[in-house]
């Protein structure tokens, strides 16, 4: 194409860009009255700037190609500073490597927008090969940390084993989100941690830390579930010792394997968790987002479990590079009502918004798994019986 078609061109491309980032995102109706989606999601690939996926000079690409694509943006970390919301997304390319990258909004449901650069994450002694899932936790000490998964191919497997990798905790720390300082990785017991997390308070004086001891990095192995470890430091962070605060178990939605999702929100009742959990079906493995309470004065012990998900993936959602997942490492508390970011299936980010107190409500007062087919009815009876009397007490007829 001609110069003149090739601005013509870009500028179209630029205009596009524009309208899906400014585009308003609609609130849909809720289906069970704790939460509301959005129909939009708030990030995906196409939302990455023109400018990271083209190269927009003529006289080295005169056709207009797209030169380093973008195959999905998910799994963000989030913050809110200064009255706006910071996602710290995983931005994954055609080559499969992730980076992480800042989208900012005013609303934190829309108008999402990338700055200019991606974060430059500096490296250990031990480059990464690929870095992803970052939790931001805005901590006590006054730093905001980023943890996420470091991954580095597997140095004790023969050298044709081009897929066996290991897995550990990445840590770094900034002020701003822009500048980083990057920590040693998270050492402990379990030979590899893909889902750390850190607690937002000191406890007794050290730095307290969600794990996911696991023997491989797909198998969990003799990995009981979400760990709990401490540091007396967090340069470097070291543990000695995991205890599980929540343990996988057989035929529920974390059978497989479960791992918190972002830091815990503190409320009056105890800290507010958001997981995920893990399990096989005839279709493959099957992620879910379920919810726990741990005590304020012990975050270790959990005090409410409401049984099954909270939130899996419906329709387009169960479509993507890893089908039926929904995945969070990132909320947002914004006065009373609280923003969800969770992903569907490894390829686009959402958001689902709340209150503290309805979230507080559901995970205190919804029953517990009965762990049977039998103690499930048993439970579902309960609740039919006080709905009919309800009912008959409302005057309502049966439809």
């Amino acid at each position: 194409m001609d110069k003149i078609i090739f601005e013509q061109q870009v500028r179209k491309l630029m205009t596009e860009h524009h309208h899906l980032t400014s585009r308003p995102n609609i609130k849909l109706p809720s289906r069970n009255n704790v939460y509301c989606r959005y129909k939009y999601p708030v990030l995906e690939a196409s939302h990455t700037p023109v400018f990271w996926r083209y190269d927009l000079n003529y006289s080295t690409n005169p056709n207009l190609l797209e030169r380093l694509g973008v195959n999905c943006v998910f799994n963000s970390g989030a913050i809110e500073l200064n009255n706006k919301v910071y996602l710290m997304a995983r931005v994954e390319g055609f080559d499969r490597k992730s980076f992480f990258a800042v989208a900012e909004s005013d609303s934190g449901v829309d108008g999402f927008k990338f700055w200019d650069y991606p974060v430059v994450m500096p490296e250990t002694d031990d480059p990464d090969i690929n870095v992803y899932d970052m939790r931001l936790v805005r901590h006590q000490d006054g730093w905001i940390y980023g943890l996420f998964c470091s991954e580095r191919k597997d140095p004790t497997v023969p050298r044709e084993d081009t897929s066996s990798a290991t897995a550990k905790g990445g840590i770094a720390r900034t002020k701003d989100l822009k500048t980083w300082e990057r920590l040693p990785d998270f050492v402990s017991p379990s030979p590899q941690q893909r889902n750390l997390v850190l607690h937002p308070e000191f406890i007794d004086g050290k730095y307290a830390f969600y794990t996911r001891p696991q023997d491989g990095f797909i198998d969990t192995g003799s990995g009981g579930g979400i760990g709990w470890a401490l540091s007396e430091s967090m340069n470097p962070a070291v543990t000695h010792e995991e205890i599980i605060v929540d343990d996988r178990r057989y035929h529920t939605i974390k059978e497989v394997k479960n791992g918190q999702g972002p830091a815990p929100i503190k409320t009056k009742q105890g800290w507010l968790h958001l997981a995920h959990g893990v399990r096989n079906c005839a279709a493959g493995l099957r992620y879910v987002l379920y919810m726990f309470m741990t005590a304020l004065d012990q975050p270790w012990k959990v005090t409410h479990a409401p049984g099954g998900f909270f939130i899996a993936p419906e329709g387009d959602e169960r479509i993507g590079d890893v089908s039926n997942v929904t995945f969070a490492n990132g909320w947002v508390q914004r006065g009373a009502e609280v923003l969800m970011y969770y992903a569907s299936s490894d390829t686009r980010q959402h958001v689902a918004v709340s209150t503290v107190d309805k979230l507080v409500d559901y995970v205190v007062n919804t029953p517990p798994d009965a762990g049977r087919s039998y103690a499930c009815v048993q439970q579902r009876l309960k609740l039919i019986e006080r709905n009919l009397k309800a009912l008959k007490e409302m005057d309502i007829p049966l439809q």
